[in-house]
């Protein structure tokens, strides 16, 4: 007889798969990496198929990972919702929430749809703001809790996922935009993390630039790219499918991780149910 599927398994595996890595997996989850590794080859051994490709720069899922993780998060978020639903006295309470711009756009309503279905009595609103901005709010109370970005997120324990940066163009290579011999950029304020990794590695890299437009909102960053006058520098997942993701000659780019930052050590019984929601669904987002 198969042994049965457990869901701490399918939750490590989950973010493994989200985040490509099963180091920052351990951090995420509270586990060493060598525990990691042993729930991922028991979860192999009960499927009796590989679900993720090893290797010295992270872990990708296998033909067969990629069929197995969408069973996986339904299974979490089935066993998500069953627990709630049982749970008690019904969550109320008001909370301010700050984010990125690009994180709203990319993670927020999915994150706001499956919390307000189990918890419709928690109003929650929103403060858009780059990562700089929400630690001052934070500081005055303004907003009780952010998703903030961490550049270098390597051995930071609360990460709750990493995103990579990407250049985007209006075309698919940065040859086709014809700029010269100085790249054009539209990037947001220069205290943003996202404009300082740009600009950083344009400058190892040797490359000339010229910052031609700056907007801290993503929507005018899209269209300032759109038009082609320039190419921008954002996350993946809110990059718009008609425009371009950039490599060569342009440098790589570092990986952001997402975590969140709180206003108060003490929270709320409403803040502290949105933040172990954001934990336990961000990363299959």
């Amino acid at each position: 007889m198969q042994a049965p599927l457990d869901s701490r398994l399918l939750l490590t595996f989950v973010r493994a798969a989200r985040s490509g890595s099963l180091s920052a997996t351990a951090l995420q989850i509270g586990r060493t990496q060598s525990a990691v590794t042993m729930q991922m080859q028991r979860l192999e051994e009960i499927l009796g198929q590989a679900l993720l490709h090893r290797s010295g720069s992270g872990v990708r899922l296998t033909r067969a990972g990629e069929r197995f993780l969408a069973y996986a998060e339904r299974i979490l978020k089935m066993h998500d919702e069953a627990l709630e639903a049982f749970s008690g006295d019904r969550v109320r309470g008001s909370i301010v929430f700050g984010s990125p711009e690009d994180y709203l756009a990319a993670f927020f309503p999915a994150l706001l749809e499956s919390f307000g279905a189990r918890h419709p009595d928690i109003e929650i609103k929103v403060v858009s703001a780059p990562t700089v901005e929400l630690r001052v709010l934070l500081h005055s109370r303004q907003i009780d809790l952010a998703m903030v970005s961490v550049p270098n997120p390597q051995g930071t324990d609360d990460i709750i996922r990493t995103e990579p940066l990407v250049w985007v163009g209006s075309k698919p290579t940065l040859e086709l935009h014809e700029f010269g011999d100085s790249v054009r950029l539209a990037l947001s304020a220069s205290n943003a993390v996202d404009h300082r990794a740009a600009c950083d590695a344009l400058a190892r890299a040797g490359l000339r630039y010229d910052i031609s437009y700056a907007s801290n909102s993503i929507a005018g960053l899209i269209a300032v790219t759109r038009s082609g006058l320039a190419i921008s520098v954002m996350t993946r997942k809110p990059v718009p499918p008609d425009l371009h993701i950039l490599g060569d000659p342009l440098p790589p780019l570092p990986r952001l991780g997402v975590r969140l930052a709180f206003a108060e050590a003490e929270q709320s019984p409403a803040i502290a149910a949105f933040a172990d929601h954001i934990r336990r669904t961000l990363p299959t987002l």
